[in-house]
């Protein structure tokens, strides 16, 4: 074993590990514009970044930066890119080529998908990966950057499993087994790393008898032994179940990159800024320690999940979803983070942020708490904003039947910039004082942003927002 930890150490001294990244996602009403997120990342120390697509406005802010990027393809778009190499060729011209020679984009990666082998998927995209990683790796080459940027596939910790729950029992997943290794081999011909996201947090969702304090990096839980190896958190077990089902099966060296890691802050019980705070910083430390794991010592590679809340993502998995962000959706930090650039763990808020106007929609004193209305208007607007914050064990779980009706109403005024007809349940009024108490925020949402594909012609933010507001206005009198 011993040639095995040297070769290791060796490899982990060639890979450069260019200091802490962090996803940066757009599934966001109000998004930040992309030039302010830059500064937030280059205020904050990040020197990397990952991306889940390829947004223009999003790289042309990268350019220059020195940041360097890993762009994203989406899943959807995984038959296009595997129906043949044109349509790959076609899509790393316009959206890698032109980034890195028109506007100095430091792209070093390109994400082909994202956990594409999700169980709950059911098997959808498993015939396109590949073919889709073959031909984007075939137009990188065609376009001469196949030194330069490197092919991957961020996948879920679920790919690989351990049925003796020991990090020495890992091997890929039975069902996707020969894919896995085929698709290894090929990252590995190519000199493309393995990308995989770990989240001790969703076991604790998903399994409430989980130990909790196994999950973070300064628990107390008993450590799990295995062998020779002491493991005394989750992500280091998780980590080396996947070296070990690496180097069963002949790739023991392959550069392993952690495409997300994080905790959310709000929607469920487990979901705080406490715990968000300790485990981020207890990853932090631990990876800045540089002693990696026991089955790999060493730098880690590694892009916190995530940098910004976004309030448009899908809450299938969980309420906690809309909240990863280390930062509110205005780029204020919500705990103190030390990513080693600083002493003090200060996270530098966002600059100069535009915010509506200092007024709330809420629940109007003179309104009965028994009308009939009072129902179908919370329904409407928690469908159409964000009610993630309220709810059992949430920073907005401890208000009244007022309160929660009043949060809802404020959610859906606010996305809709704070129209006047977006406060009109029959049941709201306007107020300019602060409804928002120690534990939790009613936002004011900062001003649209446009990207540069979509004109600036005066009309309202969004056609959605006026859409909205007239089917409100129709309920309301019918």
């Amino acid at each position: 074993m011993g040639w095995f930890f040297g070769a290791v150490v060796l490899l982990s001294m060639l890979v450069s590990v260019s200091g802490i990244g962090a996803n940066w996602g757009n599934q966001a009403t109000h998004p930040l514009p992309p030039d302010t997120v830059v500064r937030l990342l280059k205020d904050n120390g990040f020197q990397k970044v990952k991306l889940f697509d390829a947004d223009y406005d999003t790289l042309r802010a990268l350019s220059k930066s020195g940041i360097e990027v890993m762009v994203g393809i989406p899943n959807d778009m995984l038959a296009t890119m595997a129906s043949g190499v044109k349509q790959a060729e076609k899509w790393v011209k316009q959206n890698v080529s032109a980034h890195i020679s028109n506007n100095g984009v430091n792209i070093r990666y390109v994400a082909v998908g994202n956990e594409p082998f999700l169980q709950t998927y059911n098997g959808t995209f498993l015939r396109t990966t590949f073919p889709a990683l073959q031909n984007i790796q075939a137009a990188l080459i065609k376009a001469g950057l196949g030194n330069r940027v490197k092919v991957t596939i961020p996948l879920n910790a679920d790919v690989y499993e351990s049925p003796s729950s020991l990090p020495s029992g890992g091997d890929f997943r039975a069902d996707i087994h020969d894919l896995m290794l085929a698709i290894t081999k090929f990252l590995s011909d190519n000199g493309a790393p393995f990308t995989v996201n770990i989240y001790p947090f969703i076991s604790l969702y998903i399994d409430p008898n989980f130990p909790v304090e196994y999950a973070f990096f300064d628990g107390s839980s008993s450590p799990v032994i295995d062998g020779s190896a002491s493991y005394t958190n989750m992500f280091d077990a998780n980590h080396d179940t996947l070296v070990w089902a690496l180097q069963k099966n002949g790739f023991g060296n392959m550069p392993i990159i952690i495409g997300e890691i994080g905790w959310p802050t709000d929607g469920d019980m487990n979901a705080n800024v406490g715990y968000a705070r300790r485990f981020n910083q207890g990853f932090m430390t631990h990876i800045l320690s540089g002693k990696g794991t026991p089955m790999r010592p060493g730098p880690v590679d590694a892009y916190l999940f995530s940098l910004i809340d976004e309030d448009a993502k899908s809450i299938d998995p969980g309420n906690f979803e809309r909240h990863w962000g280390a930062f509110y959706y205005d780029g204020n930090p919500k705990y103190l983070l030390n990513l080693g650039s600083t002493n003090t763990g200060a996270l530098v808020p966002a600059k100069n942020v535009h915010y509506l106007s200092r007024k709330w929609c809420v629940m109007s004193p003179s309104a009965n708490l028994q009308d009939p209305q009072v129902a179908l208007s919370v329904s409407f607007a928690c469908a159409h904003a964000d009610c993630t914050s309220l709810g059992y064990g949430t920073s907005c779980g401890n208000l009244d039947a007022r309160g929660n009706i009043s949060y809802a109403f404020n959610s859906y005024y606010q996305i809709q910039n704070q129209l006047d007809t977006a406060c009109r349940f029959n049941l709201s009024m306007i107020t300019k004082t602060d409804p928002s108490t120690a534990e939790c925020r009613f936002g004011i949402m900062i001003e649209q942003y446009y990207p540069s594909s979509v004109p600036r012609s005066g009309y309202p933010s969004n056609l959605f927002s006026l859409m909205a507001s007239l089917i409100l206005i129709l309920v309301t009198v019918w």
